[in-house]
């Protein structure tokens, strides 16, 4: 009856163990991307400071640049900047979420290791 209860504390304690490689995965996962957003804002940030002292804009268009109006370009700048900003702020939920259920799994696991 024991090696039974074992085995199947065995599969559960494995299964919540694959549980926690898969959501180390996924915030690993997240947090390249968070980074790869917040390079984009460093990014916008600049490009919007380089305006402020600017009469004239250009902006690159496939292979080209084409001149733009600057209050233009600095809205669309702006636009870019608050989609980013959502987009980071997301990821931090999503990493937060998966964080705590780590940590749960991580607490059963250890908690069922030291049991047998």
């Amino acid at each position: 009856m024991k090696t039974l209860q074992r085995e199947k504390m065995d599969k559960e304690t494995q299964e919540k163990i694959n549980q926690l490689q898969l959501i180390e995965h996924n915030m690993h996962n997240i947090s390249s991307q968070k980074q790869q957003f917040h390079n984009q804002l460093l990014e916008i940030e600049s490009a919007l400071s380089e305006l402020k002292d600017r009469t004239s804009a250009f902006k690159i268009i496939g292979n080209i640049m084409v001149e733009t109006e600057k209050a233009v370009l600095e809205q669309d700048l702006q636009s870019k900047k608050e989609t980013i900003e959502l987009r980071i702020k997301t990821f931090e939920k999503q990493e937060e979420k998966f964080k705590k259920k780590a940590e749960e799994l991580q607490q059963d696991v250890l908690s069922k290791i030291k049991r047998d």
